[in-house]
């Protein structure tokens, strides 16, 4: 029945947010006891940015290991429940969640040396990966996927709203590598003030799992609930002022596995809207970029947005609260298109 779906994915998001609440402060004494506390960026290469953040030097990173790690734990446990016939609250699938956990897992991973890095100094100017380096991980990554979907699944249809149905061939292959890319490398620069990137995340993860429950994939919008369960206990300690940061781990995961879910909803199109502010934020990064290296010269104070807003002398909590408040209409707008091209 319809309504036992829509009480394993409650049962399952509640339960996620207890678990994750329930080990955090396992957590928080792990990054405290070792030191694992971000370096911010000197004010040589980032005055702005480093003026307005000294103070958060030394916060513990790596936060996202609890949303991953809580959402792998119990994807795992109600599988094996499930096949000891004890709990029948499995949500693992081949054909809907298997691809995204593992993305989920495998970013994380990639994300938490990055994390590893700027902890202790290594790499260029001890800051961690390259930006380069991370795009050529998420490229590596996104191709996984489209190889799975486009050889595996044999997914070539990208789907317009409100136009309806576009085969695409074999170009289905660099779009889904360009969709992953740029949500993950979006999530990534959102992710610089406390609760920021959580409660963005958030808000695009409740809406795609609504659209996932609409089209069928309970399988899929339980997997959306679990995350969306573990992001509001991450919320609870990471508003300002912060316990820990989100870091590379969670933010890298978080936006590749986004971009996956999009893609198989059939709605990765949705995406801009849903997720607006990931869009403005990289687009404020390209623009700043652009300009110093054609005009010499900046267009914001600094970039991303939320670090512009700052330094014009918008306090840290509006500009989050006012950023969650958009991320909810622009995740409803996305919902309101999706039920009128359905015909729901």
């Amino acid at each position: 029945m319809l309504t036992d779906q829509v009480i394993e994915i409650l049962l399952l998001t509640t339960v996620s947010f207890v678990v994750a609440l329930a080990w955090t402060p396992l957590l928080t004494n792990f990054l405290y006891r070792y030191r694992l506390g971000k370096q911010i960026r000197d004010s040589a290469s980032a005055p702005i940015m480093s003026s307005l953040h000294q103070s958060k030097s030394g916060t513990p990173t790596m936060g996202g290991v609890l949303v991953w790690l809580t959402v792998l734990v119990l994807a795992l446990l109600f599988f094996y429940l499930d096949e000891l016939g004890w709990v029948s609250l499995n949500f693992l699938s081949r054909s809907e969640t298997i691809l995204p956990l593992g993305a989920l897992v495998a970013s994380a991973l990639v994300g938490l040396v990055d994390d590893w890095f700027n902890v202790r100094r290594i790499g260029p100017s001890g800051g961690g990966l390259k930006m380069r380096h991370r795009l050529i991980i998420y490229t590596t990554i996104a191709a996984v996927g489209a190889w799975w979907f486009y050889t595996k699944l044999g997914w070539d249809v990208l789907h317009v709203p409100l136009l309806g149905n576009l085969s695409v061939g074999w170009w289905y292959v660099p779009i889904f590598i360009f969709i992953i890319v740029a949500t993950s490398f979006s999530v990534n620069e959102i992710d610089g003030l406390d609760g920021l990137a959580g409660g963005t995340l958030l808000a695009a993860y409740t809406a795609y799992g609504a659209i996932a429950f609409l089209e069928g994939k309970y399988d899929l919008a339980t997997f959306c609930g679990v995350i969306a369960g573990a992001l509001l206990a991450f919320l609870w300690f990471n508003i300002n002022p912060a316990r820990f940061f989100m870091g590379d781990t969670g933010a890298m995961s978080l936006g590749v596995t986004l971009g996956i879910v999009a893609m198989l909803t059939n709605s990765a199109l949705l995406l801009p809207i849903i997720g607006f502010l990931f869009v403005i934020e990289s687009l404020s990064v390209i623009i700043q970029v652009l300009a110093k290296r054609l005009r010499g010269r900046k267009v914001f104070l600094s970039a991303p947005l939320h670090h512009h807003l700052e330094a014009i002398g918008w306090p840290e909590p509006k500009i989050v609260m006012r950023f969650w408040v958009i991320s909810a209409v622009t995740a409803v707008t996305g919902l309101i298109i999706f039920l009128i091209d359905r015909g729901i």
